[in-house]
């Protein structure tokens, strides 16, 4: 079999992260496993495993992508407008993909996992424009945000399930 080039591989692993970032949005990080990938992108498990020995190296290599998501409609202008904008975004599946996926991995033993940018970046940004009524605004967000994901029967437990 002659060797992929570099173009090749690169386009491959582009495939796959594109498709696993999907799927995490989609269908949770619980549920996307190496088959899921492999029947969407055509890639065999094996192949698919070659670039990503391990499931978390998924959520790594994306952190920094879901992080930019995740903002992407948040508004940090103002204490009102942050909240407005949050509440506004929690009618996204997106955004709300996002806090499912933040609130799936609180606790998880996995500690590459636990550098989870998304919420960090946020809560930073909010610390940065607004200061420490931002964070604590952006905290409240966070909590509350938490109880309707959970009594909408999407949050954490649907997750895992």
């Amino acid at each position: 079999m002659a060797k992929r080039s570099k173009a090749q591989t690169e386009q491959t692993i582009k495939q796959i992260l594109d498709e696993a970032l999907q799927q995490v949005l989609s269908i949770g990080y619980e549920s996307m496993s190496y088959t899921t990938l492999s029947e969407a992108t055509g890639i065999s498990r094996t192949g698919i495993s070659h670039h990503f020995p391990r499931k978390a190296e998924f959520l790594i290599r994306l952190d920094a992508n879901i992080a930019s998501l995740f903002i992407h409609d948040l508004d940090f202008s103002t204490l009102s407008a942050l909240e407005t904008s949050w509440m506004k975004a929690l009618g996204s599946h997106r955004f709300c993909a996002v806090l499912r996926l933040f609130f799936s991995l609180c606790g998880y033993s996995n500690k590459d996992i636990t550098m989870f940018k998304a919420i960090d970046t946020a809560r930073d940004t909010a610390i940065s424009n607004l200061g420490s009524l931002g964070e604590g605004t952006f905290n409240d967000l966070l909590g509350r945000s938490a109880v309707i994901l959970l009594s909408q029967g999407c949050g954490v437990e649907a997750e895992a399930a």
